[in-house]
């Protein structure tokens, strides 16, 4: 089994418990730049996971300059311990780092000051996954079978939300908690089913292993939309640093843009970034990921609508694995780009 299979599992298992023009927006001009009579803002940005193709964008910002442009200085790297990006950001240890939505609702139920400023993906990328050659074709058929999960809440109340969708319940399957071994559950026959895997990667690495698979996408059976990942920075960042936030912004916008139009180039950079990745699985992930970047170019990157945060709140308060009276509004800011309000240009950096 691939090493990255079990990296991105772990990975998500860890966080979850722990806690149409708008292509040519920044192309059309030179991003705006922190003072530049000053040297460059140092920033830090953590990932959520080793380097792969939901970071094309980044090393593409790197590699052409757009962080420099911007007049920022930015050093991108793993954490040892991932499950710490939002404390580590909410504390300003470091200035940004990737994360997850419904991490970033649950951290702020437990004071973590910590705000999402960009969306990496504007939709879901959590999927129910079953063998190809499975009868099961619709989520109807469900019923009777076995699902294994990794133990997260989260997934769990999407598992009830599907079967709703097709009038059964969770009496009418049996659920294993399978850890992080979603993919050999499911493609050894051991469960019928997987909640927990991405439809841009384990779905790749299973076709590539030789067993096909088919996958429901979670928002198309009940699950509100969400953005699977999200930028974050903390309050203290956003209040004192606002012109590094949209700087940084901006520079994100711009790399992921130019990712979304050259793949092979993003694909190239993320091997150097990474040169353990299987470039086969990165590549199709790429062509998977790259629409949804800008919900198929109907959206700016990095947008992110208040209902969509709305909607989704509602039902975790609903399925219970919410604290619910949470400010949502608090949880991110859709103001902090180049192009709203004052621009980087306006004020300096320390």
């Amino acid at each position: 089994m691939s090493q990255f299979h079990h990296s991105r599992l772990s990975r998500r298992a860890l966080m979850q418990g722990a806690a149409g023009s708008a292509l040519a927006m920044a192309s059309a001009g030179s991003l705006p730049r922190l003072a530049s009579a000053q040297d460059p803002a140092k920033v830090t940005l953590a990932l959520d996971w080793y380097p792969n193709a939901n970071h094309a964008g980044i090393y593409m910002a790197l590699d052409r300059g757009y962080f420099a442009d911007a007049g920022l200085d930015v050093e991108v790297f793993t954490p040892a311990d991932p499950t710490t990006v939002l404390q580590t950001v909410g504390a300003g240890r470091d200035t940004f780092g990737i994360s997850y939505q419904n991490d970033v609702l649950q951290a702020r139920t437990q004071d973590v000051p910590v705000v999402s400023v960009a969306a990496l993906v504007q939709h879901p990328l959590n999927c129910l996954m079953v063998l190809a050659n499975s009868d099961i074709e619709a989520p109807a058929d469900l019923a009777g079978k076995t699902i294994g999960m990794a133990g997260v809440p989260a997934d769990e109340a999407m598992i009830e939300t599907i079967l709703r969708s097709a009038d059964l319940s969770m009496d009418d399957v049996e659920t294993v908690d399978v850890g992080y071994d979603l993919m050999p559950a499911v493609l050894s026959g051991r469960v019928d089913a997987v909640i927990g895997v991405y439809w841009t990667h384990e779905t790749i690495l299973a076709e590539q292993e030789g067993t096909p698979v088919r996958y429901f996408r979670v928002e198309e059976y009940g699950v509100p939309d969400y953005y699977e990942l999200v930028m974050v920075a903390g309050e203290s960042t956003i209040a004192d640093k606002a012109d590094v936030v949209r700087a940084m912004c901006g520079a994100m916008r711009r790399g992921y843009e130019e990712a979304a139009s050259d793949l092979d180039e993003a694909l190239s950079l993320l091997m150097e970034a990474s040169p353990d990745l299987d470039a086969d699985v990165e590549r199709k992930g790429l062509e998977l990921l790259a629409p949804l970047w800008t919900d198929q170019g109907r959206l700016a990157w990095g947008t992110q609508m208040a209902d969509v945060w709305e909607r989704y709140a509602a039902w975790a308060e609903d399925e219970g694995f919410l604290d619910p009276g949470l400010a949502v509004d608090d949880a991110f800011r859709s103001d902090l780009f180049p192009d709203h309000g004052a621009t980087p240009e306006a004020s300096s950096v320390s």
